[in-house]
């Protein structure tokens, strides 16, 4: 007999059962099972850290503008155009649903001679978030 046909053993010993097939599979599907939440969890936080960046962004050039021009910026595009910021970012929805804050009689600033516009941003999500409140009263 050869060295080759040897080495190669019986057709009975070659390739996995049947039963280490399915153990090797549950262990994966166990990973999987633990895997899966703490990446879903992940994203949710890194969203919420960006609508939380977000937030305070806007908040301060709206007030950095208000600052500027004596006067609110009458809507979020004001603060792009006069270049407070290069783009409008989205909400945690994935689109601009910015709930603005209007400020009728509120002055942000002792120079200030226009009342009225844009005096803070909120989200317009009516999701909740992670820690049980709703991302609109953020």
């Amino acid at each position: 007999m050869s060295q080759a046909m040897a080495s190669r053993g019986t057709g009975r010993n070659r390739g996995f059962t049947l039963i280490e097939m399915m153990v090797v599979i549950s262990i994966i599907l166990i990973l999987l099972g633990v895997a899966i939440p703490i990446y879903s969890h992940s994203i949710t936080a890194a969203k919420e850290q960006s609508l939380r960046k977000n937030l305070e962004t806007l908040n301060q050039m709206i007030y950095q503008y208000t600052q500027d021009k004596q006067k609110a910026p009458q809507s979020l595009s004001d603060l792009q155009t006069a270049g407070y910021v290069k783009t409008i970012p989205d909400d945690i929805t994935g689109s601009n649903t910015w709930d603005l804050e209007q400020g009728e009689d509120t002055i942000m600033s002792l120079d200030q001679t226009d009342t009225g516009g844009v005096i803070g941003v909120h989200s317009g999500s009516n999701q909740i978030s992670s820690d049980g409140t709703a991302y609109s009263t953020w």
